[in-house]
């Protein structure tokens, strides 16, 4: 099932149109979120959170369709990792105990967003036993729903590099599952 194309409220948001930027953002904000979970998954909702700031501030001067909006969300959201992956390594940081934090009741029912969820987030898990540049790659294909060339001018390389790393990443993921008995790889 094919999705309808963003590019008419992208411009909208681009003109200052809050309800065109909600749509947009309830759009790819589900996948942005899988891919930072998966280049940095301790920070995904923050860097989602300083991505889209930053999306807002230089979107009156942004230009183009569906596309071209897709590759700069994540090439913002790749620069935003790869800064705190800086900062990081300059100040690493101390995590709090766990039983240090207070318990705190959920106002929803946590089962149901468990169950929810089981299958995406194993999904990502495997993905994340990935080299990072071949999760990375596989992120932003499928997920983010970049196509090769895409892909390439966000992280910088090369379409054969991409197709490559792709074709790795996907094979290793493969290589993850058992095979049923009687199917041959």
């Amino acid at each position: 099932m094919t999705q309808p194309s963003l590019t008419r409220e992208i411009e909208a948001a681009a003109s200052g149109d809050e309800q065109a930027f909600a749509v947009v953002w309830r759009a790819l904000q589900p996948g942005l979120l899988r891919y930072l979970r998966v280049v940095a998954p301790d920070s995904a909702d923050d860097l989602a959170s300083e991505t889209w700031l930053e999306v807002i501030r230089g979107l009156p001067k942004f230009s183009g369709d569906e596309g071209r909006f897709r590759a700069w969300l994540f090439t913002i959201a790749r620069h935003r990792a790869i800064d705190l992956r800086r900062r990081n390594a300059r100040r690493p940081v101390e995590p709090l105990p766990p039983d240090l934090l207070p318990e705190l009741g959920a106002p929803d029912d946590p089962a149901a967003t468990v169950i929810e969820t089981l299958s995406t987030e194993a999904a990502l898990a495997l993905i994340a036993k990935l080299p990072p540049d071949q999760a990375e790659v596989v992120m932003l294909r499928a997920v983010a729903g970049l196509d090769v060339a895409q892909v390439a001018a966000v992280l910088g390389k090369r379409p054969g590099t991409v197709r490559v790393l792709s074709h790795r990443g996907l094979h290793r993921l493969a290589a993850m599952f058992p095979t049923p008995r009687g199917i041959s790889r």
